[in-house]
């Protein structure tokens, strides 16, 4: 046991997880600054603080959730749950952590440090108290996958278009709607109390909604936006041809994020998979396919053409 404290505790700061403090690069890279080194630097600084306080968040959560977790199947095997890290410890590490984030968002910058801060009082609210209550415990999701945007936009100083802003807000609605929906599929009712106050038909509806949104807002998105132009390396397509620069190049990544949804709801609705949504962005072939063929059209669209 002390020989792999060391792992156990690794283990429950779910570095898995951390994929999702990628969003906090989305100001640089859509706003054509991805290859502005200081500004990379600071987003690659934020990443490292979001990944210490989600972990902190993680640790905590799992300490309230304990006794839940045991009576869930594959949940009773995180460290704390099954007794081999014990919630004393798990809380020291927790404080420690939050400690150090904190301090570190703070020395990054003042409003960074206020973004972050946000997003862990989030996250001990979550594990206390929001994530007992429907419809609630959801928002309280999305509002984090918000904060962490924000948080890269505050760094860097730069903006993303409302409409992306938008498609964010309801793909995290759609991810927490589809997490809720798998869970109560697979576990019933028995290891969250919110799950509750949901049914079947309801969430199916949320996540239909929440779905047809990111798909219309990032159509808009693509449509109305014209993206930035990176001056160093891009514009192969107007020296060919200026009135190129007119067309609505971003359209051709509608079809990606079409796919990307179809293929996660298949997976929501045929294996019940969305639990664990970390896992099905790093696991299924089809969808880790669509977002890198995204990713690369729109870099090759906002850096080269």
């Amino acid at each position: 046991m002390k020989k792999n404290s060391t792992l156990v505790i690794l283990k429950a700061l779910r570095p898995q997880q951390w994929v999702k403090n990628l969003s906090l690069f989305a100001s640089i890279i859509f706003t054509g600054q991805l290859f502005n080194l200081p500004l990379f630097i600071l987003s690659v600084l934020g990443f490292i603080v979001f990944c210490i306080l989600s972990s902190a968040s993680y640790l905590l959560n799992d300490i309230v959730d304990a006794p839940l977790d045991r009576l869930h199947p594959e949940k009773k095997h995180r460290p704390i749950a099954s007794g081999m890290l014990s919630s004393h410890r798990a809380f020291e590490v927790f404080a420690i952590l939050s400690i150090l984030g904190l301090v570190f968002a703070f020395l990054l910058s003042p409003s960074f440090f206020i973004i972050s801060a946000a997003f862990l009082v989030l996250h001990i609210l979550y594990s206390l108290y929001l994530k007992k209550i429907a419809v609630m415990d959801i928002l309280a999701i999305a509002v984090s996958f918000i904060l962490r945007v924000f948080a890269g936009e505050v760094l860097t100083g730069f903006h993303l278009s409302v409409w992306l802003l938008l498609t964010v807000v309801f793909l995290a609605l759609f991810i927490a709607t589809s997490k809720r929906k798998s869970e109560l599929e697979i576990v019933g009712t028995t290891t969250r109390p919110s799950l509750l106050h949901y049914k079947e038909r309801l969430l199916d509806f949320y996540a239909s909604t929440f779905a047809n949104a990111t798909l219309i807002t990032y159509a808009l998105y693509a449509y109305l936006d014209v993206p930035p132009r990176f001056e160093n390396i891009g514009g192969l397509l107007s020296e060919v041809n200026p009135t190129l620069l007119e067309r609505k190049w971003m359209m051709i990544t509608v079809p990606f994020v079409v796919i990307g949804i179809m293929r996660y709801a298949q997976l929501i609705y045929e294996k019940q998979a969305g639990e664990r949504p970390e896992k099905l962005i790093t696991s299924d072939l089809p969808l880790i396919s669509s977002i890198l063929l995204w990713g690369i059209t729109v870099i090759f669209i906002i850096y080269v053409a």
